[in-house]
């Protein structure tokens, strides 16, 4: 049998220095971490006290509301245009009088419907226009005038009234002269006279046009 050598396994072997060591170092970290704690113990130890006196205050979660649901919009027809029926109105009938007979059998007579006259006309409403027959012109030059050799002729407005006499005067066209249109305004409305206008065989009051002329030739 030949001798061979046989690997024997060697067991570790703790290193005591090494253990010693890292003992002593963990030693020194704690005791430099107790001397800087220390002063702060009865901060840590009071702030751990008002965390433990708080009350604790759950909060109730709020309830999830559901959203709103969804309204699908649907695009109305357009109404269907309804055809206009024009309207007919029927005539009403009419009935016929009833007529009763004699006995005889004859019809009697019809009555006619009375009528009503028209109003009559009222002579009082407004002068009419009219051209009125003269009664009496008496006209004097003025001296004026006469002196100055003027002369013209001068249409007036005269109203007048149911008895013939003017109660107004004005002067629709002038001769050029205010002597001679003054002149022949106040002769007319106090000296002239005319036929009264008639209407319906009643005299009324009435507007006439009146020329008056002032010739130095019919001296």
């Amino acid at each position: 049998m030949s001798s061979a050598s046989l690997a024997v396994p060697r067991h570790a072997h703790p290193d005591h220095v090494r253990i010693a060591a890292l003992s002593v170092a963990i030693a020194l970290n704690l005791a430099a971490l107790l001397v800087l704690m220390r002063p702060m113990a009865p901060q840590l130890v009071a702030q751990a006290q008002r965390i433990v006196s708080t009350p604790v205050t759950w909060i109730t979660p709020a309830k999830e509301i559901p959203p709103p649901p969804q309204i699908e919009l649907k695009k109305l027809r357009d109404p269907k245009p309804v055809p206009h029926t024009p309207s007919v109105s029927h005539p009403l009938p009419v009935t016929p009088p009833v007529v009763n007979t004699t006995d005889q059998g004859t019809a009697p007579a019809v009555v006619a419907p009375p009528t009503i006259a028209p109003p009559a006309t009222d002579i009082t409403s407004a002068p009419v226009e009219a051209t009125l027959a003269y009664r009496a012109t008496p006209l004097k030059y003025p001296a004026q005038a006469l002196h100055s050799r003027i002369q013209g002729q001068v249409i007036l407005k005269v109203l007048v009234d149911e008895n013939g006499l003017p109660q107004d005067v004005t002067i629709e066209q002038s001769s050029g002269y205010t002597l001679l249109d003054r002149s022949a305004r106040e002769q007319v409305l106090k000296g002239w006279k005319f036929e009264p206008a008639m209407v319906n065989g009643h005299a009324v009051r009435a507007w006439a046009r009146v020329p008056v002329t002032f010739n130095l030739n019919e001296l």
